[in-house]
C-alpha cells in the first residue's frame, strides 16, 4: 500500500488486523446464523464467540508453511477455540470469507470517502456562493473568450463533484453485497438461508448467483467511480496550477509560513499540492484498467484477481480519499488574487468584448458574414496597433462609412458586468434558489 499518501483512517481499514478481524465476524456470523436455523447449539455458537481470537504474528508463521493466508487464520483461530474449532468454516470455501469480508471493508472505506466528498461539495458550494459575481477572463484553448464569473468555476465543480457523489452511492451500494455459497457458488455444503442470515446480520446483501467468488464487475465499478473522482479532483487541482502561473496569477493554492518552493531559486511558490493531486489520479486511473481485467476469470474463479486486489483496492481507496482532503484543503485556502484579474480582463486591450460587437452589428442589420469581417478586422487592427478595441471602433464611428452605434453605446459594449447578467438563473438552477 502506498504510505505516504495514505490518511490514518485507512491505514487501520486496510492493515492485516483489521482483514482478519472482518475475517473473523464473517465466520462468527455464520455461526450464529446456523444457531438461529437450528443447524449449530446456540450454547456452541455463543462459547465459540466468546473464545475465538487471532494473532497476527502467529498467523504469519502458519502461513509461512501452507502459503495459504486463510487457513493460517483458521488454524490461528482453531488454537484458541480448541475442540469447537471443528464447527467453524463448515461447508465454507476461502473466498467466502474473503470476499464478503472484502465488501465490508470496502464499504467503510466507501462512508469515509463519502464523508469527504461532502465536504468537498459544501466547500465548492461556499466558494461558488462568495465568488458570484467575481469578475475574471474567460478562457478557451487557453486564449482569453469573453468575461465570466470565478463563481461559475467552483459551481461547475461543485455539480461535478454532486454527480460524484450519486455515483459513489451507487458505487457503494454495488459492493455492499456478500456471499456464503461454497466452493462453486452452488450451496453444495450450506444453505441459501444461512448465506441470507449471515449477509444480514453484517449488514449485507446476499449475492443474487455467485460462482465460488463475488462477480468482479461490482468491484470494478467501486475503482472506476473513484478514479472519476480522482480526475474531478485533478481537474479542479490543474485548473489553480494554470491560474497560479506567473503570466495569470489568479489563483494560489495555500502556501504555508516557513514553505520553500525551490532550491535554487528563493522566490517561488510552486503549486506542488495540485501537482501532486494531478499525479495521482494518474494512479488511480491505472488502476481502473486492473480492475476491468479482474472481471473475466477462469471458470467458477481462478486467483489471478487476489494478488492485484491486494493493491489496487487499498491503494485506489486511500489515494482518492487523500486526494480529496488535499483537494478540500486547497479550496478552504485558496488565494483569490481579483486585482490580477481585473487586469488580466484588460491585456488585450478590449479585443475580450468582440463578441458582444459582433452581437451588436447583428442587431442593426448586418448580415453575421459582414459583421464578422468588420469586428475581426477592428481587432487586428487594435492588436497590430496597440490600440483599445473601444478606441477603434470610436474612430470608425466618426468616419465614413460610420458604423451605425453611438459613443454611448459603443461605452457599454466593454462593460464586463453585462456578462454576468444572468449568473442568478444558474445558481438557482443549480442550488435551488438564489444566492
Amino acid at each position: 500500500m502506498i504510505e505516504r499518501y495514505t490518511t490514518p483512517e485507512f491505514e487501520k481499514i486496510w492493515s492485516d488486523s483489521s482483514k482478519y478481524q472482518q475475517w473473523l465476524e464473517v465466520e462468527l456470523a455464520v455461526l450464529d446464523a446456523r444457531a438461529e436455523l437450528g443447524e449449530l447449539s446456540p450454547e456452541i455458537a455463543k462459547e465459540i464467540r466468546s473464545k475465538a481470537k487471532f494473532d497476527p504474528a502467529r498467523i504469519k508463521e502458519i502461513e509461512a508453511i501452507t502459503h495459504h493466508d486463510l487457513i493460517a487464520f483458521l488454524e490461528s483461530v482453531g488454537e484458541s477455540v480448541g475442540e469447537l474449532s471443528g464447527q467453524i468454516h463448515l461447508g465454507l470455501t476461502s473466498y467466502d470469507i474473503v470476499d464478503t469480508a472484502l465488501s465490508l471493508l470496502m464499504k467503510e472505506a466507501g462512508e469515509i470517502i463519502l464523508k469527504e466528498l461532502r465536504e468537498l461539495k459544501e466547500a465548492l458550494k461556499q466558494k461558488a456562493i462568495d465568488e458570484k459575481m467575481t469578475i475574471m477572463a474567460g478562457r478557451t484553448h487557453g486564449v482569453h473568450a469573453e468575461p465570466t464569473s470565478l463563481g461559475l468555476k467552483f459551481l461547475i465543480w461543485y455539480e461535478e463533484i454532486r454527480r460524484n457523489e450519486i455515483r459513489w452511492l451507487d458505487a457503494i451500494a454495488a459492493i455492499s453485497y456478500g456471499k456464503i455459497s461454497g466452493a462453486c457458488g452452488n450451496y453444495a455444503h450450506i444453505s441459501p438461508q444461512v448465506e441470507e442470515l449471515t449477509c444480514k446480520k453484517l449488514g449485507l446483501l446476499p449475492a443474487p448467483v455467485s460462482t465460488q467468488v463475488i462477480q468482479r464487475d461490482r468491484h470494478c465499478q467501486y475503482l472506476f467511480t473513484l478514479a472519476l473522482i480522482a480526475t474531478s479532483c485533478e481537474k479542479i487541482a490543474q485548473e489553480i496550477r494554470h491560474s497560479q502561473r506567473t503570466e495569470i496569477q489568479e489563483l494560489e493554492e495555500p502556501f504555508a509560513s516557513g514553505q520553500k518552493g525551490s532550491s535554487a531559486m528563493p522566490h517561488k511558490k510552486n503549486p506542488i499540492i495540485c501537482e501532486r493531486i494531478c499525479g495521482l489520479a494518474r494512479v488511480v486511473r491505472g488502476y481502473t484498467q486492473t480492475g476491468f481485467q479482474n472481471i473475466p476469470l477462469w471458470q467458477e474463479r481462478d486467483i489471478s484477481n487476489s494478488s492485484p486486489e491486494r493493491v489496487i483496492i487499498p491503494d485506489s481507496t486511500s489515494l482518492t480519499h487523500y486526494m480529496l482532503r488535499k483537494t478540500k484543503g486547497v479550496i478552504q485556502g485558496l488565494g483569490i488574487l481579483r486585482e490580477n484579474m481585473k487586469k488580466n480582463i484588460e491585456i488585450t486591450n478590449g479585443l475580450i468584448y468582440s463578441g458582444r460587437v459582433l452581437m451588436e452589428l447583428m442587431k442593426k442589420g448586418f448580415g453575421r458574414k459582414e459583421a464578422y469581417k468588420i469586428v475581426q478586422g477592428a481587432s487586428f487592427e487594435a492588436d497590430s496597433k496597440n490600440k483599445h478595441l473601444k478606441e477603434i471602433l470610436l474612430e470608425r464611428a466618426a468616419h465614413e462609412p460610420p458604423l451605425p452605434f453611438s459613443a454611448e453605446e459603443i461605452e457599454d459594449f466593454f462593460n464586463p458586468e453585462y456578462y454576468l447578467r444572468n449568473v442568478d438563473s444558474v445558481y438557482k438552477r443549480v442550488l435551488g434558489h438564489k444566492k
